[in-house]
């Protein structure tokens, strides 16, 4: 129906030795895609007063984290992340996600030395499919993490799955991150863990904020504004769409900037996030959740 992926695209950036030197997610799915998902979302959403045979949570939801490590030698740099390393990455993630309800644990961490799918894996391609179909744990709401090093895809940092695309491809269904993105990796400037962040964001239904430009179909959320494209480094007072009189959100987890930059999600974000994990993951908030804001 709509990209399981969002398309690697490649903007001409070396890998150097310390990593990419730009932000390099996967940054294509078109209005048309978008105008697809939407419309199911709205056609399919469950509400926030929604409760299945009368049960109310109580609490809002800590969900399972499953790390898979791919590493073609059992050196740091050829991606034997270590478990400081990875809890380290829980508790930025837990960080960022603390005003959205959602608090991740992670159950296991597996370890798979495989040259081939830590050099080859990359978006749609045949090597991280036969990888997550071999790794991938749990159900909707499981988070599966794997970490590679993106040999053949040189300056790409990671992309995600949609909530969306789960039910059609449950396998496929996860996070794939470079290893040297984890907080006190080698790659300057995206080395502490908000390339998990962001591509969390993703997993847990968020768009770009550059989504569609100035006058594209957005990221379907109000209060982030619009911005003709992704914002790189942490450059202040930016505004490429000038129509709206704001500054583009480079703050935001969902845009480009450097990790340091990064510190935010919008309550917009937080009500679309939710609103996604209730209607394809099966996650229940509780109600005080509906009107979380950030602080």
């Amino acid at each position: 129906m709509f990209s399981s992926y969002f398309i690697a695209a490649v903007f001409g950036a070396v890998l150097a030795l310390a990593g990419p030197t730009t932000r390099q997610c996967g940054t294509h799915i078109s209005d048309t895609e978008i105008v697809a998902a939407e419309r199911h979302y709205r056609q399919h959403r469950i509400p926030a007063s929604f409760t299945p045979m009368g049960q109310v949570a109580t609490s809002n939801p800590t969900l399972n984290v499953h790390w898979h490590v791919i590493h073609k030698d059992d050196t740091v740099e050829g991606g034997a992340v270590t478990d400081e390393a990875i809890a380290s990455s829980i508790d930025v993630l837990n960080k960022a996600y603390l005003n959205t309800g959602i608090s991740w644990n992670l159950v296991n961490v597996s370890r798979v030395n495989n040259a081939d799918w830590f050099n080859k894996v990359g978006p749609s391609n045949s090597a991280q499919t036969t990888m997550k179909k071999a790794l991938r744990a749990g159900g909707p709401a499981d988070l599966n993490i794997y970490s590679v090093g993106f040999g053949s895809s040189g300056g790409l940092l990671g992309y995600a799955t949609f909530p969306t695309s789960y039910k059609g491809s449950p396998l496929d269904d996860g996070v794939v991150i470079l290893h040297t993105s984890v907080p006190g990796g080698t790659a300057e400037n995206y080395n502490e863990g908000q390339t998990l962040t962001h591509e969390v964001g993703h997993w847990v239904g968020l768009y770009h904020t550059f989504q569609g430009g100035c006058n594209g179909v957005g990221d379907q959320v109000d209060d982030t504004p619009p911005e003709a494209s992704p914002a790189y480094g942490c450059p202040a007072g930016r505004d490429t769409c000038k129509k709206d009189n704001l500054p583009d959100p480079i703050h935001n987890f969902m845009d480009y900037s450097y990790d340091s930059c990064m510190n935010e999600f919008t309550p917009g974000q937080v009500t679309r996030l939710q609103g996604q994990m209730r209607t394809y993951r099966d996650v229940s908030f509780a109600e005080a959740g509906s009107d979380l804001q950030i602080a």
